[in-house]
């Protein structure tokens, strides 16, 4: 089958190298003209035999509008755009309409598997109308891992790139789940080899996971984690998961905190803390970890010693 891949970044390259490998004919587009077939996304629809199917690897938000808005000038009607990046499911309906004014049909597809998916395959989750996911699923059938799992045609459009969001919002929780079993087991002083207890639950546990190999993977490289910092991204789909909770009154606690737990990661002095640390002092007489040139309230220091509020009589 023919396809054009817009999009060559560390995931878009390799699924145009699964393609291929696969037996498709794919013409490649991007920015960068070392790895691009074509000069632009107008030679790129030229190159390909109508009816057209492009695929759409790039970041969500404004860049995907931008390359949605110039397809729908360029494509016919009968031509097919599948947007396989992270779009918010919002957008995709959005885009859907947008195209179809020009009889241009559209599927959101939801990919996983990251820099492993050349050789491993990719999970695949797509939606939209059942003949354009049909008409699509020799390229599905490539790209997805071996097996009968790694694909769904989730629903509606939007129901792709909605059930992607979930699976990252689950990756989120389980990701915080093994950071702080990792920190409680280094802060032990009983537990001498961290490193061994995460490797001996990769087998007959019930954590066991892809997860879990890769961070012992990681912990082979560096022991204690020494040689980096506790900061972590988000790249949204965590927060458009918290927010569909919102909206759809679903209680997400462990991915909710998760999420926080990520932007606490890019405090260095985290400021609600400050008030924690002032009102133990308040109440208890804590001490207070002082700031350069500062003098700290300890139990005995002002402030500390006021009393609670007595009781209406």
């Amino acid at each position: 089958m023919q396809i054009g891949m817009v999009g060559l970044g560390k995931m878009g390259a390799n699924m145009a190298e699964r393609l291929r490998r696969g037996g498709h004919d794919v013409v490649g587009y991007d920015h960068n003209t070392e790895v691009s077939d074509v000069a632009s996304l107008k030679e790129l629809v030229e190159r390909l035999e109508a009816p057209r199917t492009v695929w759409v690897m790039i970041p969500a938000g404004r860049p995907t509008q931008q390359v949605i808005d110039e397809l729908g000038r360029l494509l016919d009607a009968g031509d097919l755009v599948v947007d396989g990046g992270n779009s918010h499911y919002v957008d995709d309906q959005k885009h859907a309409a947008e195209l179809a004014d020009k009889g241009v049909g559209f599927v959101d597809c939801g990919v996983s598997g990251g820099v492993w998916g050349l050789e491993n395959g990719y999970a695949l989750m797509c939606g939209g109308e059942k003949a354009d996911v049909d008409r699509l699923m020799p390229i599905f059938e490539t790209l997805k891992p071996e097996g009968e799992d790694g694909f769904v045609h989730a629903g509606d459009v939007g129901a792709g790139h909605f059930a992607k969001m979930v699976h990252n919002g689950i990756e989120y929780g389980m990701m915080q789940a093994f950071a702080e079993g990792w920190e409680l087991l280094e802060a032990s002083d009983i537990v001498k080899d961290v490193k061994g207890s995460f490797s001996s639950w990769r087998t007959g546990t019930v954590i066991r996971s892809w997860l879990l190999d890769l961070l012992v993977r990681a912990l082979d490289d560096d022991e204690h984690l020494d040689e980096l910092r506790g900061y972590a991204e988000d790249s949204g789909e965590g927060r458009w998961t918290v927010q569909a909770a919102v909206d759809h009154a679903v209680p997400l606690p462990v991915i909710t905190a998760a999420l926080f737990a990520r932007f606490a990661s890019r405090q260095e002095d985290p400021p609600a803390m400050k008030v924690v640390a002032a009102l133990r002092n308040q109440f208890g007489g804590h001490p207070i970890a002082a700031t350069e040139g500062s003098l700290g309230k300890g139990a005995d220091a002002p402030g500390a010693d006021v009393r609670p509020p007595r009781e209406a009589s």
